[in-house]
């Protein structure tokens, strides 16, 4: 009788770890082919808006070549239909589809799940504004798809709850690891700002999906770094730069962050989005004619920034413009992620920072303090600082004696957050993250404002 139990109880553990491995695999697979297939679809919507060569969709500038050869015109009445599909858009889902679900609710929840449909348009709009030139990020839209996936393949295949909400994490750090060629970054995104443990049940599903993912995406989008960066020397100057300047790149994110956030708070949902959106959308248009580098999630001017050609004026004019359009973005309804516009402020703002620093102690090239400088950004800005780290250095492939002062800038500018924001919403110290305040990122399972 013991015997027979024991043989019974190591059968249904075998199985179910061999259903746990299968859909790791699956869902791996999925999160590849979703993030390969929306990353091909924007450049496409790209190239259809702004005229430029098909050859040109996969290059490191090319959208930002596209959008500085097309017609002031044509770069206002492109804008002018981001706002009407981002304010027709998200006012007939939010009408008629059903309630949205974030991916922090659905791994709360004790059925992990995204609506299919809702989801599936509301990824649509996000990349189809992000590809016409709105400022917000890309990567939620192929988050959200691969999490919609893994939680409807979780319930098909009978796992637990618990299994479900990891799969749906996995999902979700695997596409970023997809669309970015960022496998670790990925996997840690999943286990730091997902799940927010680093415990082998996690561990080993989030780096086993983004491994599966960034292979699969390979075969669409290449095997490249997301931004091209030349070889740049360490030196004294940049060390001692990233102990004095990543304070105030923490408290300018501090202040970011909040400014983001209570305009997602203050979002329509209604027949406003019809109204704000286009009006919106039709100044950053008119921006757009004297400053093209605008347009986009900013990965233009990240990568302007990292590779050393922009100058401490243009900048300067470039982060408050790109501080004030993602805002009002936000503000005026649309969606979208806030990754590469932060990693894209945190370059501006330690091109101007550097700058005035290297007139002092010459030396550091400006796009090594940009690389720094974006990187304490990210971190602060969006409460994920190991993920940050490994996020560029898998972008840049730049080198590893970087890490020393990059650990400098981060660790200064989360000091400096944790001095702004010490307390907890109810007034006590959190217990999740980092500097959970009333303005900043939520733990996964809080909900939204």
């Amino acid at each position: 009788m013991t015997s027979s139990w024991h043989k019974g109880n190591d059968g249904h553990r075998a199985s179910s770890l061999t259903r746990l491995s299968a859909v790791t695999v699956l869902t791996g697979v999925g999160a590849g082919i979703a993030g390969m297939a929306l990353a091909l679809l924007l450049h496409a919507v790209q190239h259809v808006a702004y005229g430029y060569s098909p050859h040109q969709l996969m290059g490191p500038e090319s959208f930002f070549d596209g959008v500085r050869a097309a017609s002031p015109v044509r770069r206002v009445a492109v804008l002018v239909v981001c706002g009407m599909v981002a304010g027709c858009g998200w006012y007939l889902l939010y009408r008629f589809a059903r309630p949205l679900v974030s991916i922090e609710k659905a791994i709360a929840s004790d059925r992990p799940r995204l609506p299919a449909l809702a989801t599936t348009i509301h990824v649509m709009l996000q990349i189809v504004t992000v590809a016409l030139g709105s400022p917000l990020g890309r990567e939620v839209a192929p988050r959200e798809l691969s999490a919609a996936y893994a939680g409807w393949l979780a319930e098909r295949t009978r796992l637990t709850v618990e299994e479900s909400r990891v799969m749906v994490a996995c999902a979700a750090g695997a596409a970023l690891a997809a669309v970015y060629n960022a496998p670790l970054g990925g996997a840690i995104f999943a286990l730091e700002v997902l799940l927010r443990t680093f415990g082998l049940r996690a561990l080993l599903p989030a780096v086993a999906t983004s491994g599966v993912a960034v292979g699969v995406a390979w075969s669409g989008l290449g095997n490249d770094p997301t931004y091209a960066v030349p070889k740049y020397t360490l030196d004294a100057s940049l060390i001692v730069w990233s102990i004095v300047s990543g304070p105030l790149i923490g408290i300018t994110a501090y202040g970011f962050r909040t400014l983001t956030n209570r305009a997602r708070a203050r979002a329509p949902h209604d027949w406003q989005l019809l109204v704000l959106s286009p009006i919106n959308f039709a100044a950053i248009g008119v921006l757009a004619i004297p400053f093209p580098q605008l347009l986009g999630n900013g990965r233009a001017p990240a990568q302007l920034g990292f590779s050393g050609e922009l100058s401490i004026a243009l900048a300067a004019v470039l982060l408050a413009l790109r501080i004030a359009i993602t805002a009002g973005s936000l503000r005026a309804g649309a969606s979208g992620g806030r990754l590469t516009p932060n990693l894209s402020n945190g370059a501006l703002l330690a091109i101007v920072v550097g700058g005035l620093w290297s007139m002092v102690w010459p030396s550091a090239p400006l796009g090594a303090f940009a690389i720094i400088g974006a990187t304490a950004f990210v971190a602060v800005a969006m409460d994920m600082p190991i993920t940050a780290i490994i996020l560029t250095m898998e972008f840049t492939w730049i080198d590893l004696n970087y890490l020393v002062p990059i650990l400098f800038a981060v660790t200064g500018a989360l000091a400096a957050d944790r001095l702004c924001c010490p307390l907890g919403p109810t007034g006590t110290p959190p217990d999740k993250g980092y500097s959970d305040c009333f303005t900043h990122i939520r733990p996964a399972g809080t909900p939204e404002p």
